[in-house]
């Protein structure tokens, strides 16, 4: 069986970045994934809803993906308002999708409150980061799917040899 990943959609040029942008990567294994029908896309933020453009959200007080899951922490948007439901529902249609569609692995664009990997924003709308997951990276992680960031695509190319499918 394929192993399959799945991947934000802004890294696969959808405009829906909460600014209305893509983060289109551009890598030759995106295009042999692609023609090997291992690409599972989805923007977890639209899944559950949510408008393009919308106000910039982060995790508040320098908390991560893992506090937001747990109850401990919100995601707030830049204007104040509480989208913390959102970002759970996204996380959660993220991982029904995943399973679905037997995803071991996802490709996910780092920084975002869903879907940054290694990295968020720290809640206080800077520009300054602190290290750990966003919501949906933390559930996909948290269900032993291997979550790799933009920047780590040439290691999802080498799991993906070792895995051997």
């Amino acid at each position: 069986m394929t192993a399959r990943i799945l991947v934000s959609a802004c890294l696969m040029g959808h405009a829906v970045r909460y600014d209305g942008a893509a983060k289109t990567l551009n890598h030759p294994a995106i295009d042999r994934w692609r023609r090997e029908g291992r690409l599972v896309v989805l923007c977890p933020e639209m899944s559950a809803g949510m408008p393009v453009p919308r106000p910039p959200a982060e995790i508040e007080t320098g908390r991560n993906g893992g506090a937001v899951l747990s109850g401990d922490a919100r995601v707030v948007d830049k204007t104040g308002g509480d989208v913390t439901a959102a970002f759970r529902e996204a996380a959660e249609n993220a991982l029904a999708l995943a399973r679905r569609t037997n995803c071991r692995f996802a490709l996910l664009i780092d920084g975002s409150p869903s879907c940054g990997s290694s990295y968020v924003y720290d809640g206080g709308f800077r520009g300054a980061r602190v290290s750990g997951a966003g919501v949906t990276a933390a559930l996909l992680r948290a269900n032993r799917i291997k979550v790799f960031s933009d920047r780590q695509i040439d290691e999802l190319a080498a799991r993906i040899e070792e895995f051997g499918s």
